[in-house]
């Protein structure tokens, strides 16, 4: 590589831009902003973040799957890659920050990069990956990154959004791309054109807030196990004229789980055990009404872990507690498919040249877990070294008040350059 006399820093002029360019073309006028996975919003994202990158000097190309790379190109083309990516759809009405700090954080080292007259030895790749909030829009995870890794399937395509509107095969011809090419399991990118992926997050909790540390080092992504579409059927009746000993009452029933659930949710937290459990949704639906006893519940049950024994303690527990429930409530459990994926480590030598390159930059910061999923798990699960940063963030993630203070992030793209300039 060639370095130039002046250490190279990240623009954060551009990404300060686009931020609010973003911003200002996905508002949703509910409040926030909306960006849909293979949809209106987040393609309007990526025509903005193309039309900087190139302007910034990057080269830039789409793969058929919809996932757009920005490439510093390095001295031997040949040699494996880094990819710096993150994603730029949203949650409905979500924030500025969820996913879109990532990208503007690889634009801004690249962009950076460049403007010194750094030459890298192999390509810097900064890339905008698809429909990442896949829950939010699709019941898949992670398509867009699985679809670059040759990791798609056929279920997965055929999975409907979550309005009902179409599927996600539908979705990306609509906007242009080729899920037949997704089907194939031809991949853009794998261990062989891939030296490391980092993928930089707003952190989407307190941890580094209350610790006062601008930057975490990601150790691990939690393994879930999901309920989507189960449900408590019991028999509707009238509120006013049905005893308790002839009700087969679905509310009761549903809130009897998620208080027991909860009760052994704290006692694994009390034998060490690290994990969270929501009851995301509950609706009684369209028959439900004043004057009666509910006769079903629809409900939407996550469990989150980076232990995987953590998420099947506490689902024996369920399954135990919907027998007992069914059998003295008179009432039906119908869980549906159970969906699900183990924890994922991020890799150790990634870990350790993230501590160095803070170290280096002069950034303070600490190990964590991740609460959340991200798309490095699929570039883990396909044998690429992964690594993730947390950028300290108030006010949670996936709703309109998202912040994230700039000098966190700036903090954060110095430790990126930082490794960058390493792995480069």
């Amino acid at each position: 590589m060639t370095m130039p006399s002046n250490r190279p820093a990240p623009d954060l002029d551009l990404a300060r831009d686009l931020f609010a360019r973003i911003h200002d073309a996905t508002r949703d006028p509910r409040g926030g902003v909306t960006r849909e996975g293979y949809g209106p919003g987040e393609q309007r994202a990526h025509d903005i973040v193309r039309a900087a990158a190139e302007g910034a000097g990057l080269r830039t190309r789409t793969d058929p799957a919809g996932n757009l790379y920005m490439t510093l190109p390095g001295t031997d083309r040949a040699a494996k890659r880094i990819v710096i990516g993150s994603h730029l759809d949203s949650v409905a009405q979500g924030g500025d920050y969820d996913g879109t700090a990532g990208v503007m954080a690889g634009l801004a080292v690249a962009a950076g990069l460049r403007r010194a007259g750094f030459a890298p030895r192999r390509d810097v790749e900064v890339m905008a990956i698809r429909s990442e909030e896949g829950g939010a829009w699709f019941p898949t995870p992670f398509p867009g990154s699985r679809a670059a890794l040759g990791l798609m399937d056929a279920a997965a395509l055929a999975t409907r959004r979550m309005d009902g509107s179409v599927t996600l095969e539908e979705a990306m011809r609509q906007s242009g791309f080729d899920p037949d090419w997704c089907r194939s399991g031809a991949r853009e990118l794998g261990p062989h054109n891939v030296e490391a992926y980092v993928e930089l997050h707003i952190e989407q909790g307190l941890v580094l807030e209350e610790a006062a540390l601008p930057v975490g080092i990601v150790t691990g992504l939690p393994g879930n196990r999901r309920h989507r579409f189960a449900r408590v059927v019991g028999e509707y009746n009238h509120s006013g004229t049905t005893p308790r000993r002839h009700r087969r009452d679905a509310v009761l029933a549903a809130a009897e789980l998620a208080h027991r659930l909860e009760a052994a949710w704290i006692r694994l937290e009390e034998a060490g055990h690290e994990l969270v459990c929501t009851f995301c949704v509950f609706d009684t639906g369209p028959r439900a009404g004043f004057g009666k006893v509910p006769g079903e519940v629809a409900l939407k049950l996550d469990v989150r872990s980076g232990e995987q024994r953590a998420l099947d303690l506490l689902f024996g527990e369920m399954h135990a507690l919907v027998a007992e429930i069914e059998a003295r409530r008179g009432v039906r459990f119908e869980m549906g498919p159970e969906q699900g994926r183990a924890p994922v480590p991020m890799h150790p030598a990634m870990i350790d040249a993230l501590d160095r390159a803070a170290a280096e930059a002069g950034v303070p910061c600490r190990r964590m877990p991740s609460g959340g999923g991200h798309d490095a798990q699929s570039f883990a699960g396909a044998g690429i070294p992964a690594g993730m940063i947390f950028v300290r963030s108030q006010n949670g993630s996936h709703n309109p008040d998202e912040a994230m203070r700039m000098e966190d992030f700036d903090a954060a793209c110095r430790v990126l350059m930082a490794w960058a300039l390493a792995a480069a």
